[in-house]
């Protein structure tokens, strides 16, 4: 008998629902059919913080990740949701390309993000394309993508269930209660992971946004400060929004509606014939760098791998891919490392 067919299965479970979690789950159950696979969660869509996001990529810059690893992560990414965007898989997973503008009310001090060569025909925008917006100065011109987590989630979760993953709904209260049955945890728990792995650097930053009915719009308008858009969509245009630090409220609020609703009718004047058919808050999983990586955690008496892929902020469906690979490499190192009677 071969070694290989006395090993036994390396079980693995990922920690969130979300779509850093579920990119996470599929890659691992995709490029390792050797391992077991649970994502467990709490929440699945439609009820995770990723429903609700607009999802369209392009990425703020994080102080200290090096920026090489930024470019992979938003290549990947990006790389990933282009594919199926090209593919018959686009309807079904609600990823599309879409057009438009991104404006600044000054002149940056970096006219081209570090992102700028991965999106699709990137340019500076025109003085005549600058007309249409006298409040800004300058801007950009792309195509990039739209990912619609409504859809884009239960599409994953499909192909994380195709490639033999399993998912238990349950809701943790410490990695101790995995301990016993699973030989690698990655956690994926987003803002979860403040109390689940005791992390005092991620704070909730609170968003509320509108779907409203306007299908005559179909270029996206962003403020560079991330706080006023407009992104048309497959059913609806999703317009916001708000960007408010360590707010907990998950209720609707009835002053940040009239201010999104103020705010994107002076930049698309024809948004106040448009009819508002729903109102969602969320709040980000925000920390001052993403934490990928891993650590032995020490449980119930024995040493067990932790890998970590959380602290997005608003750039979670923007990178959730790129992070799910360089988790998906953690957990390979983390079965090389394994003593030779964990695999026996």
């Amino acid at each position: 008998m071969s070694v290989s067919s006395t090993m036994q299965t390396v079980k693995v479970v990922v920690i969130g629902a979300g779509v850093v979690g579920f990119s996470t789950a599929v890659c691992i159950a995709e490029a390792l059919p050797s391992c077991s696979v649970t994502l467990m969660a709490d929440k699945f869509s439609p009820d995770t913080t990723s429903d609700g996001a607009a999802g369209i990529l392009f990425a703020a810059q994080f102080p200290d990740v090096p920026l090489e690893r930024q470019r992979r992560w938003f290549r990947d990414s990006f790389d990933h949701l282009l594919a199926v965007a090209e593919s018959k898989h686009s309807p079904e997973a609600g990823v599309l390309l879409t057009s438009g503008w991104q404006i600044f009310k000054e002149v940056p001090h970096e006219k081209r993000p570090f992102w700028s060569e991965f999106v699709l025909g990137f340019r500076l925008m025109t003085d005549r394309e600058l007309k249409r917006f006298p409040d800004h100065k300058f801007g950009h011109a792309f195509t990039t993508i739209k990912c619609e987590c409504s859809s884009y989630l239960p599409w994953l979760e499909k192909r994380f269930r195709k490639a033999g993953g399993l998912v238990e709904k349950k809701k943790l209260n410490s990695l101790r209660e995995l301990s016993k049955s699973f030989d690698i945890i990655a956690n994926c728990a987003g803002l979860g992971s403040k109390t689940l792995v005791g992390d005092p650097q991620v704070y909730p930053v609170r968003g509320q946004v509108l779907k409203v009915r306007a299908p005559w719009l179909q270029h996206f308008i962003r403020v560079a400060d991330g706080k006023t858009y407009i992104y048309p969509g497959m059913h609806s245009v999703t317009i916001g929004g708000t960007r408010q630090a360590d707010d907990w409220r998950l209720e609707v609020d009835g002053g940040d509606t009239q201010s999104i609703l103020e705010r994107c009718s002076q930049l698309e004047p024809s948004l106040k014939e448009a009819e508002v058919v729903g109102e969602w808050v969320g709040l980000r999983p925000s920390r001052r760098n993403p934490r990928v990586e891993k650590e032995m955690v020490q449980m119930n008496g024995r040493s067990v791998p932790v890998v970590h892929n959380y602290g997005h902020g608003g750039c979670g469906v923007t990178l959730a891919w790129g992070t799910a690979l360089d988790a998906l490499g953690l957990v390979r190192q983390c079965l090389h490392q394994m003593p030779p009677k964990a695999k026996l």
